[in-house]
């Protein structure tokens, strides 16, 4: 395993923000939707009241505040527009505007004695949903306070409660409407908000399985620079024991002895250039030590390096990408593929194919096997650690890796049991996320 496959780590608490501020801008929108309710239902509320019931408002100052509701809103709508983050004070204070408008409306039409009281309900609910802490007692205490006041004071409505009058009664049925009211929006407005923080909440979760991930990776790395060093003396006096073997004369008069002589020299210095490679890539990001290639001269040069140190009967390679397709080359990438291509070999000794092939800017490269294919345990648990099927300690950490260095590099990768037996990878990347940016392209020495 070449540990050059590693992962930059991001700043994670960065990405927690990013999850927080999605959600903040989604609830914002929430809000921004409900207040555009409310001032179509005040209106309405206002007409019916004053034109169809006769019952005479001071129109002037509660046209005002509706007015007011509308200019907040806009400015609201403006600052949605902008896609800056949201804090959760913003929306505390837009619900406290909303609690102000509605204890100035309920001032001017009745107080206490106005069926629409119960609309505060309806603030504290969607407070509960998008405010945590303080700012929930915050809302809690204010809108008591408000109903406390105006229990006080409050311009007179001349509503009477006639209950016993059933649906004949104006205050029955305000009373019907505000329970619709709270109803409807609760369920609607209550039931999409949490969907926002569902969906907050999911992605945090998968920024700390990212961390886990990452760090896991970090350890490796360190690990293998580790062992890379201790590797270098051992393998060294094997090189030199094997060039003393080569020329005993026992050994040179056997033929097969010389064969495997020869063999023997061809892995250990195999080996020596992996250890060469874990220690020269240690601690190289992505691009230091990049090469402006093209997909099929790395994919054609990528296959013929594998073939060359690995066995399998039969091997079949086909590049449908065409020659000008650009693309950077380095050893994240080609320890990528050869992770895939040995997990296919060591189910399928007999037989692996690579296929390779462009999409627009997608680039897929498909690898298959005629092997027993994977189990659903391993199938339902594609990129955790140590999830494999070959029954041996450290196993399944080729496809935690590649998938790793694939969602880096902006691409995916997916596994797949074949129709007809067998197993299939699929390795997805973006092409301008594998290419180097144009002022690379023209200054390669940073000149």
């Amino acid at each position: 395993m070449d540990t050059s496959l590693k992962a930059p780590i991001a700043p994670q608490p960065a990405k927690a923000r990013l999850a927080d501020a999605s959600a903040g801008l989604k609830n914002l929108h929430q809000l921004i939707q409900l207040r555009w309710i409310a001032v179509v239902g005040q209106l309405l509320t206002i007409e019916a009241t004053h034109y169809s019931l006769g019952m005479h408002l001071p129109l002037q100052p509660m046209l005002a505040i509706v007015g007011g509701m509308v200019l907040f809103n806009l400015a609201c709508l403006l600052r949605w527009r902008a896609r800056k983050p949201v804090h959760e004070v913003e929306l505390f204070i837009g619900l406290l505007v909303d609690v102000a408008a509605l204890t100035a409306q309920l001032y001017l039409s009745g107080g206490i004695s106005n069926p629409f009281v119960f609309l505060y309900l309806l603030q504290i609910a969607v407070g509960a949903m998008l405010l945590r802490g303080g700012y929930i007692v915050c809302i809690v205490v204010a809108t008591s306070a408000c109903v406390a006041l105006l229990a006080k004071f409050s311009i007179p409505l001349p509503l009477a409660p006639n209950l016993h009058e059933g649906l004949a009664s104006p205050y029955v049925m305000g009373l019907l409407v505000c329970f619709l009211l709270n109803a409807i929006l609760v369920v609607i407005f209550i039931t999409r908000i949490n969907h926002n923080l569902r969906r907050r909440d999911a992605r945090l979760a998968a920024v700390r399985q990212r961390a886990a991930e990452e760090e896991h990776i970090v350890r490796m790395g360190l690990l293998a620079s580790g062992a890379a060093h201790e590797l270098g003396t051992p393998l060294a006096t094997l090189a030199v024991i094997l060039g003393d073997w080569k020329h005993m004369p026992a050994l040179v008069r056997d033929p097969s002895l010389k064969e495997d002589i020869a063999e023997m020299e061809a892995q250990v210095q195999r080996c020596k250039s992996i250890v060469s490679g874990i220690l020269l890539t240690a601690g190289e990001t992505r691009g230091e030590h990049s090469s402006q290639t093209t997909v099929r001269a790395f994919l054609d040069t990528l296959v013929q390096e594998w073939r060359s140190t690995r066995s399998v009967d039969t091997f079949l390679y086909d590049n449908q990408v065409d020659e000008n397709t650009a693309m950077v080359a380095d050893t994240t990438l080609e320890q990528m593929v050869f992770n895939v291509l040995d997990n296919a070999r060591d189910a399928s000794p007999h037989w692996v194919r690579l296929e390779a092939s462009r999409d627009g800017d997608t680039l897929h490269i498909v690898v298959t096997d005629r092997g027993p294919g994977f189990t659903p345990e391993v199938l339902s648990h594609i990129g955790v650690p140590y999830q494999s099927t070959k029954g041996r300690p450290g196993g399944g950490l080729g496809l935690f890796l590649s998938m790793n260095v694939a969602r880096t590099l902006g691409g995916s990768l997916s596994a797949e049991n074949r129709v007809d037996g067998g197993a299939k990878v699929t390795i997805t990347l973006s092409l301008p996320d594998i290419s180097l940016p144009e002022t690379e392209k023209n200054h390669p020495h940073g000149h």
